[in-house]
């Protein structure tokens, strides 16, 4: 990567810290203010990038140059609004405390003190946990000399413990980074579809569709890849792409603690919940990924987060383009998350009609006054379905140009027949539903303990097959995998989250019987969210069929679902009845230990990429990286490819399966400058986009087997095959 590439990759960096300044809440008494500046922050810049490239690629204009402009352009706004936000801070002084500020404990925001995750700390208006006064909102100004000794006064009063937690959570991320950026990109449907949908669109310089084997390039949704794209063009290489996944891991990381903090959790149950997420093997693995499944359930943590804000008081015009945008960019990049979306927005605007009904600006009269019966105000009941209406007019905007290629392609928005059944579950029967999920339940808490996995899985089938349900049903299983796979090993696409998901459990099942016993100030509002986690829960498990990798599709709900088990950890350390307290301690430390060791585990042996062993990132070549998944491959690669370039072809047809590697060939015959290959599929499952003559190339490549390459390899030429990997040349090269 050049210098040139690395400065234009550092320009969308500094336009969200510049728009985190911004963007800042001016009213007194927003839960955790910085984070909540964070989350408006990449909300506006992700769904600025999505249309960036929803507007170039409709331009013809995929170009470097044009998304250097574009993202110019986005710095130059952002700086002139913190800017014009930092002259008004310097006009107003330092913030007043806002415990002097009388506001009634029903409507008070929650109490919380800091949380130190993934980088700054921000001090609530209140007071910390424990009940000590915080001296840090009275001292503290609104600019970056403010937020600075707001970190010195929270590190200076948190406890040992409390360090502890957060030096581990700040550790395992600055490793992450470490990893991401000394890794090549490796995941396996990375080098089937994510990359080289990104590289077609650089090729093409636009959005259109192409001719493809591989259906999944252009009928899953972009949004993830969009991002890419820009990293892509601004930096000439694949370099940087485990950034994304990396930022959006710190984003839940964030998200999580202020989601704790807004269901009544302090400081130390916001640290709770920032280490359980932090420690998660899926998290740590994928944070150092070029999947997508971080990135989902980031958008799918800020529209939680919005939402929440919404129970208590009445949204502005802000959080809802905030929620739209969140509900547009879940949707873009990954259709699932939208199962957790969709009750999170029914929780918001149930809760916004409540508080319509108790609106100040109601009529007066008797109902008013609280002596009858209280109705909605038609003015806030506009309101409410105004800004329901504008959270589905953003989303749209957001994702519909997407969705309307798929459709005019397809005749359908979500794509042709064979994606619509593959993933959603074909039944919905209550027997196959509970199969459904019984299973997933398997694969999700999955331990290295063989015996358990294998009585667990003996029951749940011998459990089918007595109400009459096949557990290998195609209806109910994705295709031609059988139940039960193993998941408890570190792989990015499968690792299951026991711990994580057992005190998850736990939190749930107290959130829903006894809110008040971990959070006795927002009791009613944590029950309605533990609601909302179950029903997202029970929603996926019965609309999405069970797979070994299914682990990965519920990241979106473990991010919800942690904030819960961040509470009740609190909560079992808060217990100081007699000889309880011993106990509860020695049992959430235990916890804790666990949960560390197995992120320590999986940042260090996780696959496919690790800190030490056979494939360290420190010790295996940057070639060989990228294969770790199939090491026999990367010569068969670039033998392969040799002989293409030698041969001096220019047009090259490919050939391949639905699961084959295409993304080796981009890097490997790129032009002399730099350019894109120029790349043609000789099959297309597209039946508006025929393939190109196997007489139009110049050379073929080949992955999968000989024989289905020998099926398009014209008359005359010579096929060569080694392994997975295969060419041929016609006579004279």
């Amino acid at each position: 990567m050049s210098a040139a590439g690395s400065l234009l990759a550092a320009v969308p960096a500094a336009a969200v810290l510049l728009l985190t300044v911004a963007t800042r809440p001016r009213e007194v008494g927003a839960v955790t203010p910085l984070r909540l500046a964070v989350v408006r922050a990449v909300l506006l810049s992700g769904a600025y990038a999505v249309l960036v490239v929803e507007v170039l690629g409709a331009s013809h204009a995929l170009t470097r140059q044009a998304f250097t402009v574009a993202w110019l352009l986005f710095l130059a706004a952002a700086a002139t609004a913190a800017g014009l936000r930092w002259r008004r801070a310097a006009r107003l002084g330092p913030a007043p405390a806002a415990a002097a500020v009388p506001v009634p404990v029903e409507a008070a925001p929650v109490p919380v003190g800091a949380v130190v995750s993934g980088g700054s700390p921000d001090v609530s208006p209140q007071t910390v946990e424990h009940g000590e006064p915080d001296p840090a909102p009275a001292r503290a100004g609104r600019g970056p000399a403010g937020l600075l000794a707001a970190a010195v006064d929270t590190w200076r009063t948190a406890r040992p413990g409390e360090r502890l937690l957060a030096g581990t959570v700040g550790g395992l991320v600055l490793v992450e980074l470490l990893v991401a950026l000394l890794a090549e990109p490796n995941n396996f449907d990375s080098q089937t579809y994510h990359l080289p949908k990104v590289e077609h669109w650089v090729a093409q310089g636009d959005l259109d569709f192409w001719p493809t084997a591989i259906h999944r390039q252009v009928t899953i949704p972009p949004g993830a890849e969009y991002l890419l794209l820009h990293l892509r063009l601004l930096t000439g290489g694949d370099h940087l792409h485990n950034l994304v996944q990396w930022a959006a891991g710190v984003v839940c990381l964030l998200v999580a603690a202020r989601i704790t903090a807004q269901l009544g959790g302090g400081r130390r149950a916001q640290l709770l919940t920032a280490f359980v997420l932090a420690t998660t093997p899926m998290v740590v693995l994928q944070a150092t990924s070029t999947q997508t499944d971080l990135i989902c359930a980031a958008w799918v943590a800020c529209a939680a987060t919005l939402a929440l804000d919404g129970l208590r008081r009445r949204t502005g015009w802000g959080t809802l383009l905030g929620l739209g945008a969140a509900t547009g960019l879940t949707a873009v990049t990954k259709t699932s998350g939208l199962i957790a979306v969709g009750p999170l927005l029914v929780l918001w605007g149930l809760a916004q009609l409540r508080l319509a009904r108790t609106d100040r600006s109601a009529p007066t009269g008797p109902a008013a006054a609280g002596g009858g019966r209280r109705s909605w105000p038609v003015g806030g009941l506009a309101r409410t379905v105004g800004g329901s209406v504008l959270i589905l007019v953003v989303a749209a905007v957001v994702v519909g140009p997407f969705l309307a290629r798929v459709t005019a392609e397809f005749g359908h928005p979500l794509g042709p027949p064979r994606l619509r059944e593959s993933i959603p579950m074909e039944r919905h029967d209550p027997a196959s539903i509970v199969v459904n999920a019984l299973r997933i339940g398997h694969t999700a808490f999955d331990t290295p303990l063989a015996p358990l996995r294998r009585a667990g899985a003996d029951v749940i089938i011998s459990g089918a097959e007595a109400i009459g349900v096949d557990p290998q049903d195609r209806a109910i299983t994705f295709g031609r995998e059988l139940f039960p796979e193993p998941a408890w090993y570190p792989d990015e696409d499968r690792v299951a989250f026991p711990l994580a998901g057992a005190l998850a459990v736990i939190g749930a099942v107290i959130a829903l019987a006894r809110p008040r016993r971990i959070a006795p100030e927002r009791a009613g509002s944590l029950r309605a969210y533990a609601v909302v986690v179950l029903t997202a829960v029970l929603l996926h498990t019965a609309m999405i069929k069970w797979q070994p990798w299914g682990n990965r599709l519920l990241l979106y709900a473990v991010v919800l679902a942690v904030p819960l088990a961040g509470l009740w950890l609190d909560a079992l350390l808060r217990n100081r009845a007699g000889g309880r307290r011993s106990v509860a301690t020695v049992l959430a430390v235990t916890v804790l230990a666990a949960s560390a060791l197995a992120g320590v585990l999986a940042l260090s042996y996780g696959f496919p990429r690790r800190l030490v062993g056979s494939g360290s990132v420190f010790t295996t070549s940057d070639w060989d990286t990228r294969f770790l998944r199939r090491p026999q491959w990367a010569d068969e690669f670039r033998w392969a490819a040799t002989a293409v370039q030698d041969s001096g072809a220019r047009r090259i047809g490919l050939v391949q399966q639905n699961d084959n590697w295409e993304y080796p060939w981009w890097l490997l015959l790129r032009q002399p400058d730099g350019g894109s290959p120029d790349l043609v599929a000789l099959q297309s499952v597209l039946p508006e986009r025929p393939p190109a003559d196997p007489s139009s190339v110049d050379a073929i490549v080949c992955t999968g087997t000989r024989a289905a390459c020998a099926k398009l390899v014209p008359a005359g030429w010579r096929l060569e095959f080694r392994g997975y990997v295969g060419y041929a040349l016609p006579p004279g090269r």
